[in-house]
């Protein structure tokens, strides 16, 4: 519930007071003596989605738009004469006033808001560097992006251009100052011992998860913005949307600040693009939510104007991130790919294995290094293939020519296969297994292996096919 406080110009208390009585509202009224132009004050419970139509007909009887008003939130009302109040005005969208004023406190001061975003995005970046989910969120608690991203499209909605302007001129500024200050850090840390020489950072699972965005980053954004609207109009887990929303944005800043400074430009340009991509999603989706709510601006002569103008930034934002879009659905599909070649590789390999079936030969490992950039570049995967074999069993010269073969011709692609092989020892009991070097059988001492570690021999040549040499099955 809501307690509505106005003040009744001179002349107006009449009319004012029989407009409440034709909605039903109980009301009390005071007199007012601390300014002449004002002869009262009347104050009136009303459920949260009615006090902008109440406002509306008080203002057709008599109160002014200089006229003081004030909605204040309740803690309770006991009254068994405000279920006709409850039914006549369900849910609990808040008006377009009290929409307004939580909008404007979202937004801090400039020199808050660059300070906390700043502060994040060191953090953000520290959680990159170190591989830290846990630093990562922290830094989201920080951020400060949850006001302008809802106060721009509030600005929009309702008609105030300044709001708007300002909400907009802060994201794109504080994102940009995200990417500098990452890039600044970046830079900074590569000249001491914080950071090893050479790093890369590409290998790092947090910065990689954010240089092939797909379109299920979008999904994010546009849950984020719905999330950001729906906190605003029912006054309820801000803080917790605010995280969402700067999860969405502060890490691929500052991924695209760290790419910068290490020179990787694909990094940079990755992390910007999804960057975008997000605050566009954020904003389309807070402001259709705001107007398929119904929100209206103050000032009835602008409403028609303000349909016109929101209708042509939805077009505008749709069509900016449907061309973003084909990039994510681009890294989307390489992703797929990229997954379904090193599956398809896995087995093809065990497959081969099986079919040749010699005896205490065993398909120890294999790896498949192919990145999504690797697909849209062309280049070519790389299989690192590590088999297990006996002492007395020597390895073929040309396995990785013939894995190279078989993978070519049942993958329909080139590739590029390293075999490794790792002597190994098969006990008399088959369900016992010592596959790699240093494994001992059962019974003997974990301090003394039975199995020698001998050297790896690698070929480094082209993918194999396992056969059996002769003699054996």
């Amino acid at each position: 519930m809501r307690l509505v406080q106005v003040l009744i110009p001179q002349g107006s208390r009449e009319s004012v007071l029989e407009s409440l009585d034709r909605q039903g509202i109980d009301y009390a009224v005071f007199e007012e003596v601390g300014r002449g132009e004002f002869e009262a004050m009347v104050q009136f419970p009303v459920p949260p989605s009615g006090v902008e139509t109440v406002i509306e007909e008080l203002t057709t009887a008599g109160v002014r738009d200089d006229s003081y008003t004030i909605v204040l939130p309740t803690e309770t009302v006991v009254s068994q004469r405000l279920s006709a109040l409850k039914e006549r005005f369900p849910g609990l969208r808040i008006s377009r006033e009290e929409l307004h004023a939580r909008a404007e406190d979202l937004a801090p001061a400039n020199s808050t808001f660059f300070s906390f975003l700043i502060l994040s995005t060191v953090i953000a970046a520290t959680g990159l560097l170190l591989d830290s989910a846990a630093t990562i969120i922290g830094a989201m608690v920080v951020a400060p992006l949850m006001g302008p991203a809802v106060s721009a499209s509030v600005g929009a909605i309702l008609a105030d251009r300044r709001m708007a302007s300002r909400g907009v001129v802060l994201q794109v500024t504080g994102l940009a100052a995200a990417i500098a200050t990452a890039a600044l850090l970046g830079v900074i840390l590569q000249q001491t011992i914080l950071i090893p020489p050479g790093v890369d950072i590409q290998a790092i699972p947090q910065v990689a998860e954010r240089t092939s965005p797909n379109v299920l980053s979008l999904f994010l954004a546009l849950g984020s913005g719905i999330a950001g609207a729906i906190s605003i109009m029912r006054g309820s887990g801000s803080t917790l949307v605010g995280v969402a929303i700067a999860v969405a944005l502060v890490p691929p800043a500052a991924t695209s600040g760290l790419g910068l400074a290490f020179g990787l430009p694909a990094v940079a340009v990755a992390g910007a693009v999804l960057v975008v991509v997000n605050l566009l999603a954020i904003n389309l989706s807070a402001l259709i939510l705001f107007y398929l709510s119904g929100f209206t601006p103050l000032d009835a002569d602008e409403r028609e104007g303000v349909r016109a103008s929101v209708a042509s930034r939805i077009a505008v934002l749709g069509v900016a991130i449907a061309v973003l879009s084909l990039v994510l659905a681009g890294v989307t599909y390489a992703s797929f790919q990229t997954a379904s070649f090193e599956q398809q590789t896995q087995a093809e390999l065990q497959r081969q294995f099986d079919e040749a079936d010699i005896e205490g030969v065993e398909l120890v490992s294999v790896t498949v290094d192919y990145r999504p950039v690797d697909y849209l570049l062309g280049n070519q995967p790389r299989v690192d293939v590590l088999v297990g074999i006996p002492r007395d069993l020597q390895a073929p010269p040309d396995l990785a020519q013939r894995f190279d073969d078989q993978l070519t011709e049942g993958l329909d692609r080139d590739v590029v296969v390293r075999v490794g092989f790792v002597e190994a020892q098969v006990s008399d009991d088959a369900a016992t297994r010592a596959s790699t070097a240093g494994l001992a059988p059962a019974g003997t001492p974990l301090d003394r292996p039975s199995v020698p570690l001998n050297r790896v021999s690698v070929v480094l040549d082209r993918p194999p096919f396992l056969h059996a040499p002769e003699g054996r099955p």
